[in-house]
């Protein structure tokens, strides 16, 4: 089956917003980039298929420039309070289906969360987390956090456990975790219960929860 583009409408193309409107254009994706400032427009031009100087606190100007069209719209801009709610409330009146938005205070967030955002994103405190975890345990090389307090960590196996069945470890036994699965460079090689020995170079993948995961890893 083939996957149907979406489009996108970026508000703001700031580093963040910019980001994130490239990436969706390097996935296939229609991404429509409106900003203020001719600078970061002209800058991100070629990289995304429509880039405008729009205001987006003009429901006209965000009409007039397609972003009727989108199905998801994501507001990037986050220093300026009352550009961010307004652009939120014309995404929502001109009809955008699913609209994301960035926020930068609790006192936002509340904000944007009434108005009915799908999703408020805060990059500094989410990526800062994410770095806080990976440096805490080195053998960490990575995580995603699937909600409900569940996440998948990439563990690097240990000089300790090389040579271990996969079996024979204590993830099931001592702590409430489960292995999705054992990579081997770009080979899936096992997941719990799979006669799967270890090598210097493998990658645990494990889901659970936080605790058990933190625990799990003290104990290499």
């Amino acid at each position: 089956m083939v996957k149907r583009k979406r489009t996108f409408g970026v508000i703001g193309l700031g580093i963040f917003g910019s980001t994130v409107a490239t990436e969706l254009a390097r996935f296939g994706n229609h991404v429509i980039g409106v900003d203020t400032n001719e600078t970061a427009v002209a800058a991100i031009a070629d990289r995304i298929s429509q880039a405008m100087i729009v205001d987006a606190r003009d429901d006209a100007a965000l009409r007039e420039a397609g972003i009727t069209d989108c199905d998801v719209g994501l507001v990037a801009m986050g220093d300026d309070l009352e550009a961010s709610i307004l652009a939120v409330m014309n995404l929502k009146l001109i009809g955008v289906p699913v609209v994301w938005a960035k926020a930068r205070t609790k006192t936002h967030h509340r904000i944007l969360s009434k108005l009915g955002v799908d999703r408020v994103i805060h990059p500094e405190l989410e990526v800062g987390q994410h770095v806080a975890q990976v440096l805490n345990n080195p053998l960490v090389r990575d995580y995603v956090s699937l909600g409900n307090g569940f996440h998948v960590v990439n563990f690097r196996v240990p000089q300790s456990l090389q040579g271990r069945k996969l079996t024979d470890l204590r993830h099931m036994r001592d702590y409430d975790l489960r292995c999705v699965g054992v990579m081997r460079g770009t080979e899936f090689v096992g997941q719990d219960g799979s006669d799967c020995t270890l090598q210097g170079d493998d990658l645990l993948l494990l889901l659970g929860q936080r605790k058990d995961l933190c625990d799990f890893g003290d104990s290499l």
